[in-house]
């Protein structure tokens, strides 16, 4: 592990030391290590929209809008791709959440996302996007125990 030194103006350091406290962080490297790990992913996300990513998509939608459940599940299939796994439960009488785990390139995984987001009767959609600097294994190089198929 590289050391480094930083010098900081008063008024930044004292920013710096309330996001820390803020956040819960247990010292200033680790906090330092995250902001850099979203900058230099978001600077990725720019630089190569076709690079690989892992991302989860949550949404809240009204089940009672005319067709909405089956054209969100017809969406996942046609992009059976990129949609991981997805999660459904019911907040009320109206709505549900779902949470879709998605993988693939950036661009495609975004425009996945905002296709749901703007579908008829959704609301409080999000996009957690996480850069890749490669392409996540889809495969299993690793051994099952007799009787066990997950990842446990």
């Amino acid at each position: 592990m590289k050391r480094l030194t930083i010098s900081l103006d008063d008024d930044l350091a004292d920013a710096f030391e309330a996001l820390i406290a803020q956040r819960g962080y247990a010292n200033r490297s680790e906090a330092f290590r995250d902001l850099l790990r979203a900058d230099m992913g978001q600077a990725r996300t720019h630089a190569q929209p076709d690079g690989p990513c892992i991302a989860t998509l949550s949404y809240v939608y009204n089940h009672h809008q005319r067709q909405l459940a089956l054209r969100l599940t017809d969406m996942q299939h046609a992009h059976h791709a990129l949609t991981v796994s997805t999660t459904h439960a019911h907040l009320d009488h109206d709505h549900c959440i779902e949470v879709v785990i998605l993988r693939g390139p950036t661009a495609q995984v975004q425009t996945f996302a905002q296709s749901v987001m703007a579908q008829p009767g959704v609301s409080h959609g999000s996009l957690h996007l996480v850069p890749m600097a490669e392409a996540p294994a889809h495969g299993h190089a690793h051994l099952h125990l007799p009787g066990r198929t997950g990842h446990g």
